[in-house]
């Protein structure tokens, strides 16, 4: 039996490739599993061995029957352990690969009954010996040694298959029975405020919509898959069985709006609770209707991004040569006669207000890059058209182009966060992550005395707050967060503080050490341990000092980076060229409606999604008694997805800022610009 061991490494090999996900067994029974194995071998190649045949053997049998129907998920298609190529010097092995070939059909042919788990590490037998006459004799087995992840005790098989089967129906029933239109329109209603408690859930619905839009695309076999793979996050996943699922599904089948909501409302509050807004109703769409067609603005709700050729030189600051042809208007010239030949000389000038560098800097640049910093993640801005160059102006001003800012910006470890009901919005925030059942702690010290923040005093006096704590008792999350936050930072001591993580109760040894975030002021720093944090032991994260003047200063700390993200196609923390310089529509010709705002569109950036048309802030005084309507219309009346878009950076005349500009023409200079 030499050769079976090309055929028992190809199938121990394909299992360790799937066990690096999650595993599941199809519903074939044990003893189809072994006949169906035997019968496979093609004739003659199986012969008697002494009382048995060759390959006919209980440790071989044994793991068969404990693995043999083993998958994992893979694009949401089945592999299972036989999909192998056993080959020997001649090529494919003719007696085990028509084995494994008749033993993966009988496996793709079965739908998923459960996620796979079992009582021992060790299946099958790797080895053993029989003496023929004087000679030892080596057989091998059939065995692998599942990942401690996959080990559960005999006892807690059956409820922990139990409820990840039930958690996968009820997710699957979820996915097929809530309509989009229902989904929408409660997004909707927390986007408005509209829903008593509704900002709770958007998270998961936010999930659970981007999950159902991944479902739907797919082949009727392989949805089934999918729900098995997917379900892993129980909140989404059972969102079905939960106060905002009842409503969904009341949505979903035709209840009406406010009755459906009124109902959720009341179980969310425990009393009859009585909202103080109103719903928008179908009488109050008709009349802001009415009002739109007598108007002459049906046409100019459809909205788009906006393009370079959109644009008139007469509205823009600065363009660079990329974009300067595509530009509709003959003015270039005249801009370029208007520019001074002689400008005041920055080269000593380190730092100016934004108007004097939009004067004096930006007409004779060459070139310009800004950086872009985590902390101006919310000031990503797109520009907005309208679909139909002709349609009626809609606005205060005098042009059909509006803008829109980014509102939710997402990251990992925040959003894991947020997710589990923590705070990621004060002015200092650090996050701990891991990926095990392990019960770690994050433990900060205030300075001169001050608190120390735990699971075992979870406020301080200044504000200081920790607000998740996972693992430390009940079902265990392999997803584990914990968060402290200060909402105001002017109430924080200053001094120095220490930050570190315990390891209070260490469960396991795979998936060990940790990451945490500390954010302050925009900023985001990653610290990352890729070691065991020991049972009971400390691991110091950073010690920072904190003044008010100053903010942070690490006086030690883990290695650490300050965390570049992708946003909108661009990375953080990294330069990026400009490609026009702009003030917002309602400032340009001339006009001064509201509040100026300083657009930098650059090269590459790109909102991945749909952008909102319009605000009601921005809309006609003729529409104000409409607004409820249009608060919903607008957020209908998104944009659809386009590479082709102006975005970049935008800055308010009322709100602080400052950004860094590199700047090539008469000079070259790196400049920090305030807003």
């Amino acid at each position: 039996m030499s050769n079976f061991k090309l055929f028992k490494d190809a199938i121990a090999q394909q299992l360790q490739i799937m066990s690096a996900g999650q595993l599941f067994k199809v519903d074939v029974s044990k003893e189809d599993l072994w006949d169906t194995y035997l019968n496979a071998f093609p004739e003659g190649t199986n012969p008697i061995y002494k009382e048995r045949r060759e390959y006919d053997c209980q440790c071989c049998k044994q793991f068969i029957r404990a693995a043999g129907g083993v998958v994992s998920i893979v694009n949401n298609k089945l592999v299972s352990i036989w999909d192998i190529f056993i080959l020997d010097d001649e090529g494919t092995h003719p007696t085990f690969q028509p084995v494994a070939n008749t033993m993966a059909h009988l496996i793709h042919a079965a739908p998923i009954r459960d996620v796979f788990v079992h009582r021992e590490a060790d299946i099958g037998t790797d080895h053993n010996h029989t003496m023929d006459g004087d000679a030892s004799v080596l057989w091998n087995h059939f065995h692998f040694k599942l990942p401690a992840r996959f080990v559960h005790p005999k006892h807690d098989i059956a409820t922990h298959l139990g409820k990840y089967r039930s958690t996968k129906d009820v997710f699957k029933r979820g996915l097929q029975e809530l309509k989009v239109d229902a989904l929408d329109t409660v997004l909707e209603l927390i986007a408005q405020n509209s829903l008593y408690r509704g900002e709770e859930s958007k998270a998961v619905l936010l999930e659970f919509q981007k999950l159902q839009r991944d479902y739907l695309q797919l082949e009727d076999d392989e949805r089934d898959n999918f729900a098995w793979l997917k379900c892993t996050n129980t909140g989404v996943a059972r969102m079905r069985n939960t106060a905002m699922g009842t409503l969904l599904i009341d949505l979903s089948e035709d209840m009406d709006l406010e009755g459906a909501v009124a109902k959720f409302e009341n179980m969310m509050s425990g009393t009859n609770y009585r909202r103080p807004t109103k719903l928008i109703t179908k009488g109050m769409i008709e009349k802001a209707q009415k009002t739109t067609d007598e108007l002459g603005l049906t046409d100019s709700l459809s909205r788009r991004y906006a393009v370079t050729e959109d644009i008139t030189i007469n509205n823009v600051i600065y363009a660079d040569r990329s974009v300067k042809p595509a530009m509709s208007g003959n003015a270039f010239e005249q801009l370029i006669e208007e520019t001074p030949d002689k400008v005041k000389n920055y080269d000593q000038v380190g730092e100016m207000a934004i108007q004097e560098f939009i004067d004096n800097v930006v007409p004779t640049a060459e070139s310009i890059e800004m950086l872009f910093e985590n902390k101006h993640a919310g000031n990503l801005m797109s520009l907005i058209a309208p679909s139909y160059a002709d349609a009626e102006h809609m606005f205060k001003w005098g042009n059909n182009f509006s803008w829109a800012y980014n509102g939710d910006i997402a990251d990992s470890i925040k959003e894991r966060v947020k997710q589990a009901g923590g705070n990621v919005t004060g002015d200092f925030r650090a996050s701990l992550s891991w990926f095990n059942s392990d019960d770690l702690d994050i433990h900060l010290i205030e300075p001169r005395g001050g608190a120390h923040i735990s699971y075992s005093d979870k406020r301080s006096t200044t504000g200081g707050n920790l607000d998740v704590d996972m693992n430390a008792g009940g079902p265990n999350s392999r997803t584990p967060v914990e968060n402290i936050t200060y909402p105001n930072k002017c109430k924080m001591l200053e001094g120095e503080y220490h930050l570190f993580v315990n390891n209070y109760s260490r469960r396991e040894t795979i998936d060990v050490g940790f990451d945490v975030e500390i954010e302050f002021g925009g900023n985001i720093v990653s610290f990352h341990c890729p070691k065991a944090v020991p049972h009971k032991a400390n691991i110091t994260v950073a010690k920072f000092m904190y003044t008010h003047a100053d903010g942070i200063v690490f006086s030690e700390s883990l290695p650490s980076t300050k965390a570049s993200k992708e946003i909108y196609g661009i990375k953080t923390e990294t330069l990026h060229p400009v490609t026009m310089v702009m003030n917002s529509p309602n400032h340009w010709d001339g006009e001064e409606t509201g509040n100026k705002h300083w657009f930098f569109i650059m090269k590459g950036c790109t909102n991945e999604g749909k952008a909102r048309g319009f605000f009601n802030e921005f809309l006609k005084p003729e529409l104000n008694e409409h607004s409820k309507v249009f608060e919903v219309l607008g957020s209908k009346m998104k944009t659809e997805e386009s590479d082709n878009q102006l975005s970049g950076l935008g800055f308010s005349s009322t709100q602080r800022n400052q950004v860094v500009f590199k700047v090539t023409g008469s000079f070259s200079r790196t400049i920090k610009v305030n807003f």
